[in-house]
């Protein structure tokens, strides 16, 4: 038996998916580089091959790998994030989506005064990110989060990992959230404030207007009621 194997177990997926994260450390693996096939690694670990994939796709959910249908699967752009999503997500309740926008209702405000306060912030990505509030879900600018963008104005890679790694986090009551709140136009003209705010380096109203912009979006969750 191959000193590789993994037996069975209740928490087997789990360690499988620490055993891949362990052989892209271990081979000096970065972004974009392509990982060992599903059955290859099935091989390597004696086990089978939908096995692998079903850990491989808690891992695409992280992004720590991604697959490219007719290529293979990869190394993700979050794998050297501090933090990772956890793929093993309760489901989704009306309270989950109410958390994820207080906690952020507790940490954009301060962002957006940061990148007001900062001198010459890179507006470049941020502008393009405004656009998209009137781009329809799926449209080819629809992946450029304002609010990414926002916390990467700040130029400290770091608070940018940690908004990114929520909204990864919680991708599914961000979907919610953007279901509920699918007032484009509003959502438009309320990034493009902030964006003038930090513009015009006035931290306070860039901080007041991504705090009224997010309690926005809570009324519309709250107005929702139970979700199905």
């Amino acid at each position: 038996m191959s000193s590789s194997r993994i037996d069975a177990a209740p928490s087997l997926s789990d360690r499988l998916t620490e055993a891949i994260l362990a052989i892209i450390r271990d081979e000096g693996l970065s972004t974009g580089d392509a990982i060992p096939s599903a059955r290859e690694l099935a091989k390597r670990f004696e086990i089978t091959t939908p096995t692998i994939r079903e850990a491989l796709r808690k891992l695409e959910a992280t992004g720590a790998v991604e697959f490219r249908h007719g290529s293979g699967t990869y190394v993700g752009p979050t794998i050297n994030n501090a933090v990772l999503a956890n793929p093993h997500r309760p489901p989704i309740t009306r309270d989950s989506v109410l958390q994820l926008i207080d906690a952020r209702l507790v940490i954009e405000p301060g962002i957006a005064a940061a990148a007001a306060s900062k001198k010459q912030p890179n507006l470049e990505r941020l502008e393009e990110a405004v656009t998209n509030a009137l781009t329809p879900p799926g449209g080819p600018k629809f992946a450029l989060n304002f609010h990414v963008e926002l916390a990467a104005a700040t130029g400290n890679d770091l608070v940018r990992e940690l908004i990114e790694s929520m909204l990864s986090v919680r991708v599914r009551e961000q979907q919610q959230i953007r279901q509920l709140y699918d007032n484009r136009q509003r959502d438009h003209e309320e990034h493009f404030a902030i964006v003038e705010a930090i513009r015009a380096g006035d931290a306070k109203t860039a901080e007041d207007l991504t705090r009224t912009h997010l309690q926005h979006i809570r009324k519309a969750v709250e107005a929702a009621g139970e979700l199905a």
